[in-house]
């Protein structure tokens, strides 16, 4: 179980505060996959980073109960400076992984052949989104956070990352962003809106869309 207790979470401009969420509260329960949906700017992929950790809300806590990914294929927290290699042994640490079973999965995965022993800072944009991805699958989480994932790679390696996608889902649950709202009915049972910091939720992930798609009019 993933909570968000009274959360707020705003950025500070030169004029005044841009909230996101408004102190909010929601449980995102085992056994059901969310849909976060949202028009542009209303906050979705910072709502993302609070589920993850990867920034803290001004008020209230985000608690986590289950083992949660990042965002998948998100790169950000990764060393430009030390190689593949050298990141890949980082994470593994962090996780409890076995590094060299790590290493032999994203190798093989990303097929980035000699460059996985180079910085990452060296690497395509095509290359590095390879790496994320890899990375993301070589670690099982209860939970996977999935933020747009975009199309890497050639149609065979894009089949090979829905094949090991769809794998991960039969053990985990999924809290996801998307504009293709087939992909949202694809893995989601819930979804939430995001609307002005609040945070609405749909048990009928149609009736989520419906209401997505009027405020997206």
């Amino acid at each position: 179980m993933i909570a968000l207790e009274n959360v707020t979470k705003f950025y500070k401009t030169a004029a005044h505060r841009r909230y996101i969420l408004r102190n909010q509260s929601v449980h995102f329960t085992a056994g059901r996959s969310y849909g976060l949906l949202g028009v542009n700017g209303a906050g979705k992929s910072t709502t993302m980073r609070l589920i993850s950790g990867a920034e803290l809300p001004n008020k209230g806590r985000v608690r986590r109960q289950v083992r949660v990914s990042w965002p998948l294929g998100f790169s950000s927290g990764l060393n430009p400076l030390l190689s593949g290699k050298e990141n890949l042994k980082f994470v593994a640490r962090a996780y409890g992984e076995d590094f060299n079973r790590v290493l032999r999965f994203v190798a093989e995965f990303a097929e980035i052949g000699s460059y996985i022993n180079e910085p990452l800072r060296t690497y395509s944009s095509g290359m590095a989104a390879r790496f994320a991805f890899g990375l993301s699958m070589a670690i099982e989480f209860d939970c996977y956070l999935v933020d747009e994932i975009t199309a890497v790679g050639d149609s065979n390696f894009q089949r090979r990352c829905r094949e090991a996608f769809r794998a991960r889902r039969q053990k985990s649950d999924v809290i996801m962003i998307s504009h293709d709202m087939q992909t949202i009915k694809n893995y989601c049972d819930v979804a939430i809106v995001l609307i002005d910091g609040q945070m609405v939720q749909f048990d009928n992930v149609e009736d989520g869309i419906a209401t997505y798609m009027r405020l997206n009019r």
